[in-house]
């Protein structure tokens, strides 16, 4: 019988917000509203980067990359929750939502890290600005991205993959996505393996380039305060305060969510943080960087100029 239940379970049913229209409704247009905004920002971002030589340095290019990252986690889930909330009781093929999942791990994953290599970019810069260019040459970087990218999928897609799972016919998830904790939670058989495994690998993406941070921006604070004059180390922080910003909502909200107790149930407020750092945080980060920096709003309007003299 138990073999007959795991091949019979082709599908989960996403219930979410099963029963509740007015919300759907809201978050229905949330969604659209805060997605659109994701994509059209992120995606003059990675514009003006390719389009500006004077944007063709390290620091833009890796916010490139981040863009590319949030553009990406955003639309593995997004578009699909949204089509699941205009239903009551929406489902999804069990294939799909487990490459949905694994995507949405990959890329998050992935960012960990190049959030923790733009901090190590910010430091150098800082640090060591006459030699900026000559440590942080154009091979390196490219090089440090190749790296980052590929531990998102060993450091987060594998673990997933290798750790055996298995269902045994509970297939109603109360997430509007495949999210990675609420399918772990409909797993019968003895989690105590893939619980540690996502713990060590949780710990490893998440401690790991976060202490890496804390401890680049420890440097870059001692490298501040030899500054002597005050308006340099103002414009040495700000070159710095939306990477901090990013940084901060970005690894507060999963901790928050992966590095406690997993339990069977779901909280409205895991529901809630599920949103936030999957829906909200993409859209965060281009109106982090371009509000607060010159350069970008500088290369968008020569962008917009240009293209209006055509």
């Amino acid at each position: 019988m138990e073999e007959e239940n795991e091949t019979a379970l082709t599908e989960f049913i996403l219930i979410g917000y099963s029963g509740r229209p007015k919300t759907r409704i809201g978050l229905i247009i949330l969604i659209t509203f805060v997605y659109s905004i994701t994509v059209v920002g992120n995606g003059l971002i990675i514009l003006v980067t390719i389009a500006d030589p004077r944007l063709h340095n390290p620091m833009y290019f890796f916010l490139c990359n981040l863009s590319f990252l949030d553009v990406g986690y955003s639309t593995t889930s997004i578009p699909q929750a949204i089509a699941n909330l205009l239903v009551d009781r929406p489902t999804i093929p069990f294939t799909r939502c487990y490459l949905q999942m694994n995507s949405g791990v990959y890329l998050a994953v992935t960012e960990c890290f190049l959030l923790a290599i733009m901090a190590y970019d910010r430091y150098i810069a800082i640090s060591r600005p006459l030699h900026y260019m000559l440590v942080m040459s154009k091979k390196f970087c490219i090089q440090l991205a190749v790296v980052t990218w590929t531990s998102g999928f060993f450091l987060g897609v594998l673990p997933v993959c290798v750790v055996p799972s298995r269902f045994c016919g509970n297939n109603v998830i109360d997430y509007i996505s495949c999210e990675l904790k609420a399918v772990m939670k409909l797993v019968c058989s003895d989690t105590t393996l893939s619980q540690l495994v996502m713990f060590l690998t949780g710990s490893l993406t998440l401690l790991g380039p976060f202490g890496f941070i804390l401890f680049s921006y420890l440097r870059i604070l001692v490298s501040i305060l030899r500054i002597h004059s005050s308006g340099g180390r103002l414009k040495a922080f700000s070159t710095c305060a939306s990477h901090l910003t990013v940084v901060t909502i970005y690894y507060g909200t999963f901790m928050f969510s992966y590095l406690q107790p997993q339990t069977k149930t779901t909280q409205d407020l895991d529901k809630v943080v599920s949103l936030f750092y999957g829906i909200v945080t993409p859209m965060l980060n281009p109106l982090i960087y371009t509000l607060r920096n010159q350069e970008v709003i500088g290369a968008l309007r020569r962008l917009m100029r240009s293209k209006g003299n055509l």
